[in-house]
Parts: C-alpha cells; sequence; structure tokens
C-alpha cells in the first residue's frame, strides 16, 4: 500500500469521499467505472472477499495498525500501487460531521450487475424491495435476507441503491454476500408490469406482502410452501414484495401478485417497519 499523510480534508485527490454525493459516485460512468463509498473494515473486508475492486482507503490513522491483514489482502490481490489516505480523527469528523467510530473508508469500483435471470437461477427463494427508499431500511432487509438464507434480492428501479454508504453498512456487508439485481435496471415503468410477468416466467408464486381484505395469514403461507408436492395450493418458488416505508406497496402490485400476505397484529398496531416484517417472513418461510 501506499500511505499518503494529508494536510487536509479538501485534498482533491479525497474528493470521492468529501465533494462527490452517492447519486453522482454512481452515475460517473456507471456501471462499468463507477463508484461506491464501504465504511469500515468489516464492510471493507466483506467487499474484498467478494472480489470487489478498490481504488483507495481514506483511514484514521489510529487503525492503521490494526487494518494490517486488510493492507496485505489489498497488496496480494490488487498489488501494492493502491493508496491509502491517512487523516486524523478531526479531520474526519469534518468530512462526516461526526465521529467515524469505525475508522475507516473505502472507494471501490461498482460492476454491471447480473440479470435477474441470472440472480434467480436455482433461487426457490427471493425477496423484492419495491421503492424502499430509507437506506437503513435497505440495508437492514438485505442483511436480514442473507442471515436466514433468502436466495437472491431484486431492487425495483425507483428503490434505494444496496450500494449506498449507509445501505451497505447497516448490512454489515451481506449486500456483498447475497445474489442481487435490479429488475428493470433503470426503467422506472418496468416494474410492476413487466417485473411481475418476468418472475411469473420464472416460475415464481408472487406475494404481496400487504393488510389487504383478502390477504391470506403468514401461517396459510407457511402450510401451502410445507404441504406436499402434489397438494393443488403448493407454492414451490417464492417471491416476496415488500413496499415502502408510509404507503406500502402500489395498488398495481397487489393486482397482479398471485397471493396478498398479511402477518396478524395485535394490540391495535396497524403494520410493521419493512425491516422488521420482513425479517418475520423470512424467518418464517425458511425451509426447514
Amino acid at each position: 500500500m501506499q500511505f499518503i499523510h494529508l494536510d487536509s480534508i479538501d485534498d482533491e485527490r479525497v474528493a470521492a469521499y468529501t465533494n462527490l454525493t452517492e447519486i453522482q459516485l454512481r452515475n460517473k460512468l456507471e456501471p462499468s467505472k463507477g463508484l461506491f463509498i464501504a465504511e469500515s473494515p468489516k464492510v471493507i473486508d466483506r467487499a474484498l472477499a467478494a472480489n470487489r475492486e478498490p481504488i483507495s482507503l481514506l483511514v484514521e490513522e489510529p487503525w492503521i495498525e490494526g487494518m494490517a491483514g486488510t493492507f496485505a489482502l489489498i497488496d496480494n490481490r490488487w498489488g501494492t500501487d493502491i493508496p491509502v489516505y491517512v487523516a486524523s480523527p478531526e479531520q474526519l469528523k469534518q468530512l462526516t460531521g461526526y465521529r467515524l467510530h469505525r475508522g475507516a473508508l473505502a472507494a471501490m469500483k461498482r460492476w454491471p450487475l447480473p440479470s435477474v435471470e441470472e440472480v434467480c437461477q436455482g433461487a426457490r427463494r427471493v425477496a423484492v424491495m419495491e421503492n424502499i427508499v430509507d437506506h437503513t431500511n435497505v440495508g437492514a432487509l438485505m442483511r436480514s435476507a442473507a442471515a436466514l438464507d433468502v436466495d437472491a434480492v431484486l431492487v425495483t428501479p425507483s428503490c434505494g441503491d444496496p450500494l449506498y454508504r449507509r445501505a451497505a453498512r447497516v448490512s454489515m456487508g451481506t449486500v456483498f454476500q447475497i445474489p442481487w439485481t435490479r429488475i428493470g435496471g433503470d426503467d422506472k415503468h418496468y416494474w410492476p408490469f413487466a417485473g411481475m410477468q418476468e418472475l411469473h416466467d420464472l416460475g415464481f408464486t408472487t406475494v404481496a406482502m400487504a393488510l389487504e381484505d383478502d390477504s391470506i395469514s403468514l401461517e396459510e403461507l407457511v402450510r401451502r410452501l410445507n404441504n406436499a408436492d402434489d397438494e393443488k395450493d403448493h407454492i414451490d418458488k417464492l417471491a416476496l414484495i415488500f413496499g415502502t416505508e408510509g404507503d406500502g406497496l402500489s395498488h398495481h402490485t397487489i393486482s397482479r401478485a398471485d397471493l396478498t400476505v398479511k402477518i396478524p397484529m395485535s394490540h391495535g398496531v396497524d403494520s410493521l417497519n419493512v425491516a422488521a416484517s420482513s425479517a418475520v417472513a423470512f424467518y418464517s418461510t425458511a425451509v426447514r
């Protein structure tokens, strides 16, 4: 690694960390040469383990020694010319507005996302995030999906980016471990119309998670997943669809789904946060 101590956080060489928004990073020559920012040694290590290529790192000086293994891995895989910009905790606080307890950032290359068919090859259970815009919820759903053995995650065109810094950090780097892609790419008219049909063509039973009058219970969905293959209501391949904060799923999505499923509520609670509801659904529908 090439260690470069910064005199100022305004140094042009760290502009990717200081001057560009995440949307600008994503759109800069995207997809093959766009960037994303990974925050914290754990997230960086998981990205590297997934063979994501680093461009540079920005590290708090006290964390240098503890990241020796990360630097060695980069040297061995990508060569010794990748710069590590070293800053004081005070300098990084100017950058982030708060103390960066996780100690490190890395600018890394994006990669062309695979097709839906590629991501879903061999999958029996996938999740779809429809227009979820809060990066904390995006990251939490990715983490739950990875932890609870969901095979893949599909992100609609208007959904937040799983590679945004906060989303990747909340996911604890699992965004680099579970297969995912955008269904329809950036075509905002693709979902749910053509997108839902694509899932049907791939053999998935589409399940809208929504509190509708004709919704079946989560328990009933689990029964259909676990009954005999020759039962007429047996579900073989499942696509669980979760909606945006506040408004939930669009009526176009609900009307095109094969089933609508609800999680029973108590004490007058009308719904769960999408991060919580997805975790409940993933756990309940896991193959046992």
